[in-house]
């Protein structure tokens, strides 16, 4: 059964990445509910063909404009607009020809288009933390004025969405978001001193892309979302807890003002907050993978290691510091994490980085997009520097 005020139009920005590929697959369990209108992709321009054969949207960008021809000769049987640019995909995600954006791109390259999708009100399904990390004031403006709603899909910040619903102004405590460590929770800092690219792409829980993967293996995807919840839900540093869950089955905890706990569970699999997202304020029943109780009879939580780990202290300190220093933090981890890929760096030399780059960039209490952008460029040029003088 259809749930009431469902969005059916639905335009995905980074349809060939791990969020991107997970979500056509839930909207393949609902044709009659949901339609992929507007398909986007970076690079990947043979699944993006493959996906608009399959779905066939309305239309569909390739962001690098050099596989634009392959991509139009591949579609020319098809009645499917074809453009390419960044430009091009800022463009469709404020398109009227759909309702929901679910904003799914990697890393900084998404702020953009989900920005625009918020000037032009629409529903945002934001898988793209990145977006709120560097800019999150400019989308709080934006939003107040636009009407523009975020539904997040995080797991993590889905079950606190959803443990607030119904909630209205009752007070809280604190939240608390769970991580499960990666794979080298328990690590000396010896141990992580000797890790390779292939082991911390070794995620115990979660398929995710090598990016969001090796962020989640150096505590700066938790870091992140720290200061994703921030904007998404109004609340300051000092109110925001991080415990390590390493069965990944509570995905996050709202402790309320009265001492009740609220927590919202489920397997580790990304179509469940994909499909809430989708279908909020309705949920739409589905034959996914159940959870069995007497399965996961031993849950176990403990709390962080931040001086090993210090990905996750650094993004707290840029919270705290405000301004643009959030987006210095992401712009140095980004250049940090592609280094330590291509072995150019070590493991815990990824947080020598983003330290090095949030002393250097100048600080600004309330930046524009433009300066915003200044300072993703200045922290990248930075990080740069670091790596190529060791």
């Amino acid at each position: 059964m259809m749930a009431a005020n469902v969005s059916a139009k639905i335009a995905l920005l980074g349809s060939t990445g791990s969020i991107g590929t997970q979500a056509l697959e839930v909207i393949s369990l609902y044709p009659e509910v949901f339609s992929a209108e507007v398909l986007t992709a970076g690079n990947n321009y043979r699944l993006l063909a493959e996906q608009a054969m399959r779905f066939r949207p309305d239309a569909v960008v390739i962001g690098n404009r050099e596989h634009y021809p392959k991509l139009k000769e591949m579609l020319r049987d098809l009645p499917v607009k074809v453009y390419a640019g960044s430009e091009a995909i800022e463009q469709v995600a404020a398109a009227g020809n759909s309702d929901t954006v679910l904003a799914a791109m990697v890393g900084y390259s998404g702020l953009k288009p989900a920005l625009r999708a918020a000037e032009a009100g629409k529903k945002i399904a934001l898988a793209n933390k990145e977006s709120l990390v560097v800019a999150g004031h400019l989308f709080h403006d934006t939003m107040k004025s636009s009407g523009s709603v975020i539904i997040p899909v995080d797991s993590e910040h889905s079950a606190i969405f959803q443990c607030l619903a119904g909630e209205g102004d009752n007070s809280l405590e604190k939240i608390t978001l769970t991580a499960s460590g990666g794979p080298f929770r328990g690590y000396s800092s010896e141990q992580l001193g000797k890790v390779e690219p292939a082991e911390a792409l070794k995620h115990p829980n979660w398929e995710m892309g090598s990016k969001i993967t090796v962020d989640s293996a150096s505590m700066m995807n938790k870091g992140l979302e720290v200061i994703e919840a921030h904007w998404l839900f109004g609340l300051p540093s000092n109110k925001i807890d991080v415990v390590i869950h390493p069965q990944s089955i509570i995905h996050s905890m709202v402790h309320f003002s009265d001492g009740s706990v609220k927590a919202q569970m489920g397997l580790p699999d990304m179509r469940l907050p994909i499909v809430y997202s989708l279908s909020y304020p309705g949920r739409l029943a589905n034959n996914l993978p159940r959870m069995e109780l007497p399965d996961y009879s031993n849950l176990t939580f403990f709390k962080p290691d931040m001086q090993i780990f210090r990905n996750l202290a650094l993004a707290y300190q840029a919270l705290e510091a405000g301004g643009n220093m959030p987006c210095a933090l992401n712009s140095a981890n980004e250049v940090a994490v592609a280094a330590f890929l291509r072995k150019e760096l070590g493991f815990l030399e990824m947080s020598d980085v983003v330290e090095y780059v949030m002393g250097r960039v100048p600080q600004i209490a309330n930046p524009t997009l433009g300066e915003i952008g200044e300072t993703d460029m200045r922290g990248r040029d930075y990080a740069r520097e670091f790596i190529n003088r060791r």
